[in-house]
C-alpha cells in the first residue's frame, strides 16, 4: 500500500525502498497518474477508481508521451488566444493541458510529449507537438 506526500508514493511502514524518484531521467517533474491495483485502470488525480470503485490506487510515473483526444482554443480570461487540450497518454489515461505550437498544428490526433508538469498560470501540464505541423510547399 502507497501514502502520497506531495508528487511522490511512499510505501506504508515508512520504509524509503520502493519510493519513486521525484525526477524524471531528464531533469523535469515526471508527471505521475494512479493504476486500480484491482482492476489496472489508469487514471489522473482521482480518489476512486472510475471503473470499479476501488481505493488502492498505486502511484506510477508516466512515460509522457500521448496524443490529443480534443483541442479547443479559448479567448476569454487572457489577452492572446490559448488552447486547452485533452490528452490520452500512452498508459491509458486523459489529462487536462496545453499544447505547444502553432495553433494551427494543435489538431485531434496529434502525438505529444511531456513538457512540464506544470504550467506557471494554470498548474496543469504543458506539452509540445512530437510531429512538425503541416506545411504547404509554396
Amino acid at each position: 500500500m502507497y501514502h502520497l506526500s506531495g508528487s511522490v508514493a511512499r510505501p506504508a511502514g515508512g520504509s524509503a525502498a520502493g519510493t519513486l524518484d521525484p525526477r524524471a531521467a531528464d531533469g523535469h517533474d515526471p508527471l505521475l497518474f494512479q493504476r486500480c491495483t484491482w482492476c489496472g485502470t489508469a487514471m489522473y488525480q482521482r480518489l476512486l477508481c472510475p471503473v470499479c470503485q476501488g481505493s488502492d490506487l498505486r502511484t506510477e510515473r508516466s512515460e509522457g508521451t500521448g496524443t490529443i483526444r480534443h483541442s479547443t482554443v479559448v479567448h476569454r480570461n487572457s489577452p492572446a488566444a490559448r488552447n486547452v487540450s485533452l490528452v490520452e497518454m500512452a498508459e491509458g489515461f486523459v489529462v487536462r493541458g496545453r499544447v505547444m505550437g502553432p495553433l494551427i498544428g494543435i489538431h485531434d490526433g496529434g502525438r505529444v510529449r511531456l513538457s512540464s508538469t506544470k504550467d506557471a498560470v494554470r498548474g496543469e501540464p504543458v506539452f509540445q507537438l512530437v510531429d512538425e505541423p503541416f506545411r504547404a510547399w509554396t
